[in-house]
């Protein structure tokens, strides 16, 4: 999902090319007022060629959960309180594309794509949006899209996991996560304020 322009939000799911044989990544992103570089990978517990599975993202005002198959992979909370940025502001649109992404994705750039194998194709199915729908007409996004209880994703029962979920996550994150710019002391001296908080 996407705005547009410089300072756009963003929220992905990346699948990213592997060597035969090894397990297949899902990279999921967030962006905020343009900047990234909130990235955590994940294996999956299933082999995502061999059958359709359902990724989605729950979006509030509170938090933002990546969900493969309703089983939560990653949570961001909205810790604007503690001056960091949260996606709030702006609408966005869902895209979906095929894209080389062989300079950093595939093993950080070291294995190219193999073009004897396409075409690459992509396939979805049962594609489903329950949102907030916004118009060149609607008022303020956050007036509109974030009024309490008004839709079930805004309900106070929305705001965290529950514990089924909570220990769903900590699964994941415990047999799944492979990378987490949070720890990634290379690239971040200082952590982000989200991971300190």
């Amino acid at each position: 999902m996407s705005s547009e322009g410089a300072n756009h939000d963003e929220l992905d799911f990346e699948f990213l090319g592997n060597v035969s044989g090894e397990p297949y990544l899902v990279q999921t992103n967030v962006y905020v007022n343009g900047t990234g570089n909130r990235e955590q990978r994940h294996t999956l517990w299933f082999d995502p060629t061999s059958d359709f599975h359902t990724y989605s993202f729950l979006w509030n005002p509170h938090i933002l959960m990546f969900l493969v198959d309703g089983i939560p992979i990653r949570v961001f909370v909205n810790k604007e309180e503690c001056g960091t940025l949260y996606p709030k502001n702006q609408g966005m649109r869902i895209y979906g594309s095929l894209w080389n992404a062989d300079d950093w994705a595939t093993q950080g750039g070291r294995l190219k794509t193999n073009w004897s194998h396409a075409p690459f194709i992509s396939t979805f199915q049962s594609f489903e949006i329950d949102a907030c729908e916004l118009s060149p007409e609607t008022e303020d996004i956050v007036v509109k899209c974030s009024m309490v209880g008004q839709f079930w994703w805004t309900k106070p029962a929305m705001n965290g996991l529950n514990k089924h979920k909570s220990h769903q996550l900590k699964w994941v994150r415990a047999k799944h996560l492979v990378y987490d710019y949070c720890m990634d002391t290379v690239r971040f001296t200082e952590p982000p304020r989200e991971c300190l908080v």
